[in-house]
Formats: C-alpha cells, sequence, structure tokens
C-alpha cells in the first residue's frame, strides 16, 4: 500500500552545473503533473513526462533546475546591455542630468530582460543518460517515502476495522431480548386497544412476520465478508485505494441497513460506532494510491 502523498530532492553535477531534481506529490484523484524544466531540456520533456507517469496518480509537481557551480546560471546579452545602455546615457544627458558611467552601468545591467539562460542549447547524449538516472533514483526515493506513508495508514485502517468488527460481534447479545421486546410491544398494543381474546397462533405468524423485517442477520454475514475483503485487499494489493473506497461504500451500506432496522438502542449505539470508524477509514482512503 502507498500513500499519494511525498517528497524527494536529489542534486547531482553534470557538465559543469548542479542540476536538482526535486518532486512533490499530493492526493488527487486522477494523474495531475506539472513539470518545469530549463529551456535546454525541452526537447526531452516527452521522455520525462513518461518517467513522471510512472507515479500513476496523484497532484504532482515535478521541478528540474540547473546552476553554474560559480553560482551564475544566466548571462549578460552583452549587443543588448551595449544598446540599452546608449539609450539611458543619451536619456539622462538630454535631461542634463550628471551621472558616472558605473551608475550607468549598474543601473543597466540590473535588468532582468538583459540577461539569458546561460546554455539554451539541447543536452548532449552522456549527460542526458546521467540525467535519467538521477531521475529515476530520485523516483525511487518518493516511491519509498510513499511506501512509508502508506504502512503508517494501513496500521491505521486496521485499527478501525478491528474496531468495526468488534461492534459487529457485540450485537447478537441484544437480539433476543430485541425479539422478547418486540412481543411485548405487540401485546401492549393489543391491549390498549382492549383486544381481550388473541389467536396465539395468529399471533406467533404476525410476530415472525415482523421480526423477518427486522432480521439483520444477511447484513451482519455481508459485513463481515466486506471487512475481510478490505484486509484482504489492504494486504496483497498494489494501488489498491479505488477498490477500498468501493469497499468502504458497501460496508456503509450494511452498517446503515442495520441501524434502519435495529430498533434496540444498545445495537444502535453499536451502529453509530460503525459508522464513526468507517468515516475515519474514508477520510484517509482519499490518500491510497
Amino acid at each position: 500500500m502507498k500513500s499519494m502523498t511525498g517528497f524527494a530532492k536529489r542534486q547531482k553535477e553534470i557538465n559543469g552545473k548542479i542540476i536538482t531534481v526535486e518532486i512533490k506529490t499530493l492526493n488527487s484523484k486522477q494523474m495531475d503533473a506539472n513539470v518545469k524544466l530549463p529551456a535546454e531540456l525541452r526537447e526531452r520533456e516527452l521522455s520525462i513526462r513518461a518517467m513522471v507517469n510512472s507515479l500513476e496518480r496523484g497532484k504532482i509537481d515535478f521541478i528540474i533546475s540547473e546552476e553554474y557551480k560559480d553560482g551564475a546560471s544566466r548571462k549578460l546579452n552583452e549587443t543588448a546591455a551595449k544598446e540599452r545602455l546608449c539609450e539611458v546615457r543619451s536619456f539622462v544627458e538630454g535631461q542634463g542630468l550628471k551621472v558616472s558611467d558605473g551608475e550607468l552601468f549598474a543601473l543597466v545591467v540590473g535588468q532582468s530582460d538583459l540577461w539569458e539562460e546561460s546554455s539554451s542549447e539541447s543536452m548532449d547524449d552522456d549527460a542526458w543518460m546521467e540525467l535519467k538516472a538521477l531521475i529515476g533514483n530520485t523516483i525511487e526515493e518518493l516511491d519509498a517515502t510513499r511506501k512509508h506513508e502508506g504502512e503508517i495508514l494501513k496500521e491505521d485502517f486496521k485499527k478501525h476495522v478491528d474496531l468495526i468488527e468488534q461492534y459487529l460481534g457485540e450485537i447478537p447479545q441484544y437480539e433476543n431480548e430485541r425479539i422478547a421486546t418486540a412481543k411485548e410491544r405487540i401485546r401492549s398494543y393489543l391491549a390498549d386497544a382492549a383486544i381481550k381474546d388473541v389467536d396465539e397462533n395468529r399471533f406467533e405468524q404476525e410476530l415472525i412476520y415482523y421480526l423477518e423485517k427486522l432480521d439483520i442477520t444477511e447484513e451482519k454475514v455481508r459485513l463481515q465478508k466486506h471487512i475481510n475483503y478490505f484486509r484482504e485487499v489492504m494486504e496483497k494489493e498494489e494501488g489498491s485505494g479505488k477498490k477500498l473506497g468501493f469497499i468502504a461504500q458497501e460496508m456503509g451500506r450494511e452498517i446503515n441497513t442495520t441501524g434502519s432496522k435495529a430498533n434496540h438502542v444498545e445495537i444502535q449505539r453499536l451502529v453509530v460506532a460503525m459508522k464513526d470508524e468507517l468515516e475515519k477509514i474514508k477520510e484517509q482512503l482519499g490518500n491510497i494510491l
């Protein structure tokens, strides 16, 4: 089991540059990948996206950044800078101002549009193979964090499923009392209606019909099967988030039906407790891959 939440970051020097690969993932119903690359990797984007798609599902921020070892990752467009310097000097002189060449230079080189990426050429094959390995290692690191988070969630699911099963096992102790209560209630209705002569055979037949409508045996059996299946999928299947969500829906359906038929305060209390545990499971299922 894996969580959709994870983070990984790796760096490596390639061709005199420090290349950083950073991946952050959050939960999402679909694959939603945001990929940011330097200009020189534009032609490799399809290959990089194919690697990112191995993450299967989630909101993914995938960023590759680069800088030279000396910290300079851009270079000045000298031709444009000279033209800009002449334009600024002409303007300043036209205004009758006195500004030193140093001040003019500082003003011009501070304009961001005069700075370009130091290299817009495509990455050569050898460098690409190094980067590809770096991306793969970063994805593996991210996958490890997802597995770790997934194991934590699995233990949480186990706890809540165990409690649902525990509450389910407590229901039978109240069922005989439930039948006796139903009999007494019907007899009370008959007494209130001043009906004295009651055919006991007919009374038992009507009571059986009434209790069949309130019978929760099938709901209990199905809920136990769903609990067992939830555990099986959780332990054995990768990418089980959606399937576990469907099983949880079925568990909820059986719990709700049990509640609607319960007609007993203690069984209703157990139903409420089961619903509470199931909601805790559903809240976290959105984070499972």
